[in-house]
């Protein structure tokens, strides 16, 4: 997983890992510390930090498997599509078509 791939996941899910995962990989992929530095500073070893940021990955990429944001996404883009097609076919609803986009949008 390249560093941006990441990061959008960090920011989806990043509030699921434990705290000490969330530490240690907001240290390495926000800070820009390495895992020598992350180590003196949590006082424990390279490996363990190795270990985390290993751990914290693959458990964000199974939470995107398994929440699957990416297809909620998609699944509001094209109700936004959807809604700019009726509001065309319907301008009487423009006000309730407004709304169900801002709703969409958030």
């Amino acid at each position: 997983m390249d560093k941006l791939a990441f990061m959008r996941l960090w920011d989806l899910y990043g509030k699921l890992l434990t705290p000490t995962q969330r530490e240690i990989t907001d240290m390495y992929f926000n800070l820009d510390l390495t895992v020598s530095e992350i180590a003196d500073e949590k006082g424990i070893s390279r490996q363990g930090v190795s270990d985390c940021l290993s751990i914290s990955k693959r458990e964000l990429e199974e939470y995107e498997e398994k929440l699957g944001h990416k297809k909620l996404a998609d699944a509001g883009r094209e109700a936004n599509i959807w809604a700019d097609g009726f509001l065309k076919k319907h301008p009487e609803y423009k006000a309730e078509i407004l709304a169900l986009k801002a709703i969409l949008d958030r």
